[in-house]
């Protein structure tokens, strides 16, 4: 069975969880380091997503005629 490819919606889910779970002290120390860890995955994941739909939209809007008025 193939892997779920993960998704932003599912990568910023899983993120907030970790942060309500940290703000409410929900974590012993070796869960912390762990979550911690999986935050900054999460967050580079989340970032290279956004900055990759940007250049996307961005070259989209570069490559559309320009309406001759």
């Amino acid at each position: 069975m193939a892997a779920k490819k993960e998704t932003y919606t599912d990568a910023m889910k899983r993120l907030e969880t970790i942060v309500a779970r940290i703000e409410s002290n929900e974590l012993d120390i070796d869960e912390l380091g762990e979550n911690l860890k999986e935050a900054q995955r999460l967050i580079k994941f989340c970032r290279d997503k956004l900055y990759k739909a940007d250049a996307e939209i961005k070259k989209m809007l570069e490559d559309e005629p320009q309406n001759a008025e």
